[in-house]
Formats: C-alpha cells, structure tokens, sequence
C-alpha cells in the first residue's frame, strides 16, 4: 500500500470483491492508518477504495447475467428439488429483486459474505447497470467510509478494527445461514403436505 498507494488500495478492494480471502476490514482501516501518518488523503483512500470495490462488483455482476435466468431455470427443474428451489420460485424472487433490487443492492453492501455475491442476482435478473453501479457505489462509499475513518481515528491501532467487524460479520452471516435453514425446512414441509 506504501509503495502504490491509491492504485494499490483499489487494487486491493478489486481483488476482495474476488477473492474473499482479502477482506475489506483489514484493507481500509490499514489505508485510513497511512492517511493518518500523512502519507496520503482520507478522501483519496475512501474513493479508491469504492472505486476498487464497485469494478470487483462487476464481474460477478456480469456471471449473473452470463448465466441468465432461464439457465438457472433450467437447472432449478432438473436439480432443484435437492435445495427445494423451483423455477416459480426463480420467477418470483426476479419479481421481488425488479422491485426492491436497488435496495437490496444498496444494503447487502454492508453485509460480510454477501457484499460481493449480492451482484449475482442483480445481473440474473438483468438489473440496469447504471442503477446497479450507483446503489454499488453508494453502499461501497458508505463500507469504506467506516473503516477507513475508523483505521483513521485508531492510527496505530488500526487492526482493532478486524476484531469488532469479525464478531459482528460471523453473526450476520450466522442468521442469514439459519434464516436460509428455515426457509428450505418450510419449503420441505409444504411440499410433503402438498403431495398428502
């Protein structure tokens, strides 16, 4: 980050948007600790790092709309009763994102584990990109904004950052996990009292 700075730091959220092994709670309260020392703008590392996060959106994004919702239709009927996934059910979670998908987007951004893979449904329901990259860009500006001011306000204790998020992200993700659970337990259950 010393040595390419704004670059690096885009380089960086890019790639944590790909690889989830590099995580954004490590990237910009680091990024904010080396604006604090005066090496570089708080503003600047808030931009690249939304500027990194919303080009790492896009691939995924584009996945979604690759693969289309009539192939994961397809894919829905012929292996979908193992997650008791339909293609009604595909057509009306599309339904549901055409309508909330802005702030859905917009929200999830905030969400560990879910911020980059929010950009799959997006393009499966063929989102608008522009709408995409600004609700993208308004969430990732907010994301960065935390943790670079807090890596900011922290200085050398930039890393205690990493410590509050990862309790915080492991129960977010913890109840998405169980809320998912339940959603496939009623699906079973319906489907078993349908067929009685």
């Amino acid at each position: 980050m010393n040595s390419l700075g704004y670059l690096g730091i885009l380089m960086l959220m890019f790639l944590e948007n790909i690889l989830p092994p590099i995580p954004s709670e490590v990237v910009m309260p680091l990024a904010g600790f080396t604006a604090k020392q005066g090496e570089l703008n708080l503003v600047g590392v808030i931009v690249a790092g939304m500027v990194g996060s919303v080009l790492g959106a896009l691939p995924w994004y584009y996945i979604g709309k690759y693969v289309g919702d009539e192939r994961l239709k397809r894919w829905a009927n012929k292996y979908g009763k193992w997650l008791t996934l339909s293609s009604k059910e595909i057509t009306r979670a599309d339904r549901w994102f055409d309508k909330h998908g802005d702030k859905t987007v917009l929200f999830c951004r905030f969400v560990p584990g879910i911020r980059s893979l929010i950009s799959v449904p997006a393009g499966l329901s063929e989102m608008n990109l522009k709408p995409f990259l600004l609700y993208t860009a308004i969430g990732t500006l907010g994301w960065t904004s935390v943790l670079a001011s807090a890596g900011y306000a922290l200085g050398e204790n930039y890393d205690i950052v990493k410590q509050y998020i990862r309790p915080i992200s492991a129960i977010v993700f913890v109840l998405l996990i169980v809320a998912f659970g339940v959603w496939v337990l009623k699906r079973r259950k319906r489907r078993i009292g349908n067929r009685e």
